[in-house]
């Protein structure tokens, strides 16, 4: 049979091929994991449907695949593998990929034939021996002292063109399951001078996209305010040995956290979503806490925070922290969130203007907590912690007015946290 690719609504609709754990010949039994793919910022294992042989794989590792791809070819224990050949090459800028298979106790003359004229195609040669090349490209290996026959030609039926003569032959991947066999135009510099290429793939790629659609989508504005965190200070100071026993490491998140839902339960356009012509206010809280790990930045999100105490909370987001940095996620962790908070105080920036998640109304950015001198009512300086915070916003949903509103009452809880304490456990 042949494995595709599933569709299981909008959870996957394409991934990266991450890992293959069995190889062609292999032996494998219903639902058990043979790949491993890379989608919407998690990687997830891939289940075979029925038990066994693994006749043929179609993907290496990086590859792009969507869904209904065919992934791999399961056939009985006792059926005997056909030969395969994928080959890879690079055609104006775009890779087309050609299949040659061979199949044992078939003798079809005429798929033998075929291959063997693409073969000769593939290396500039036509049925009578003849190189095929254009006359700027015979004229540009004379000049190089290149031997034609060595080329691979890129053009119709395999006519060898100019730039075929700087193509570079790459090796074959070792992770591949099959022979394969590329050939790349890559150019090491550009005008100016040497340069490096990263491929816009895996998670960047799917911040890229998200970041694009959302700007595309909202109507972005950013309202900033300072605000006084020494008595919140002072509290997680003061907790801080209690969760430790617990063995949780608290920071100011999880605090801060409780605060947000207090203050989206009073403003509650801010925890809504824009969907046709409807703005849809979400009765429940799910927190979203972007988290910075090796390959992007991924968003967990703490479901139902408004029920959960600040040990809860601090707990959750410590676990779901360590398994995105793992890349041992699951995908729904990262989905259904309400609201969002970026901590990108955590490596020394003050202010920014975050962009919205998709589906959502805002977004707060926390800077780094600095000190500041500031005159008491007494007219004496005084030290506080002050906490700088960036709120993202969608203009279609709510205006500035409400905007600055929450970021009020956001204020006057994190400046008075005596609230917190009834939820420290």
């Amino acid at each position: 049979m042949e494995f595709k690719f599933p569709d299981v609504g909008e959870v996957l609709t394409e991934c990266e091929i991450v890992k293959w754990l069995v190889k062609v010949g292999d032996i494998v039994k219903s639902d058990e994991t043979i790949v491993q793919v890379e989608t919407d910022k998690a990687v997830a294992d891939l289940p075979v449907p029925v038990s066994g042989k693994i006749l043929k794989i179609n993907f290496r590792k990086g590859d792009i695949v969507k869904v209904g791809d065919v992934l791999c070819v399961v056939g009985g224990e006792n059926e005997k593998i056909a030969k395969i050949e994928n080959k890879k090459i690079i055609n104006n800028g775009e890779i087309n990929e050609i299949k040659s298979e061979k199949v044992i106790n078939k003798t079809n003359e005429n798929i033998i034939n075929k291959e063997s004229n693409w073969a000769r195609q593939r290396e500039g040669v036509n049925n009578s021996g003849k190189i095929l090349a254009s006359p700027a490209a015979r004229k540009m290996a004379r000049e190089r002292g290149v031997d034609l026959k060595s080329i691979s030609g890129s053009g119709a039926e395999g006519v060898i063109l100019p730039k075929d003569l700087d193509s570079e032959r790459g090796e074959a991947d070792e992770e591949m399951p099959a022979a394969v066999t590329s050939i790349s135009v890559q150019k090491k510099y550009d005008q100016f001078g040497y340069i490096d290429r990263i491929p816009l793939k895996g998670v960047r790629k799917v911040i890229a996209q998200n970041m694009i659609k959302s700007l595309r989508e909202t109507a972005p504005v950013t309202s900033m305010e300072d605000i006084d965190v020494t008595k919140l200070w002072a509290l997680r100071q003061r907790e801080k040995e209690h969760f430790e026993i617990k063995g949780i490491k608290v920071t100011f998140m999880p605090f801060i956290i409780k605060a947000v839902i207090s203050a989206l339960q009073k403003h509650p356009v801010l925890n809504s979503s824009l969907i046709g012509e409807e703005i849809i206010v979400k009765k429940y809280f799910n927190i979203g806490v972007a988290v910075q790990t090796e390959a992007g930045l991924m968003v967990p999100v703490v479901k139902i925070a408004e029920k959960k105490s600040i040990a809860e909370i601090a707990r959750e987001i410590q676990e779901l922290a360590e398994k995105a940095r793992t890349r041992t996620i699951d995908i729904m962790d990262l989905r259904g969130g309400t609201f969002t908070i970026t901590n990108y105080g955590s490596i020394g920036g003050t202010y920014g203007t975050p962009i919205i998640n998709l589906g959502e109304a805002a977004i707060l950015g926390l800077g780094r907590i600095f000190d500041r001198a500031v005159l008491d009512s007494n007219g004496k300086l005084k030290n506080v912690k002050i906490l700088p915070v960036s709120l993202t916003f969608d203009h279609q949903i709510l205006d500035g007015a409400q905007a600055a509103d929450f970021l009020k009452t956001l204020k006057e809880l994190l400046e008075e946290p005596e609230f917190l304490l009834a939820e420290v456990k």
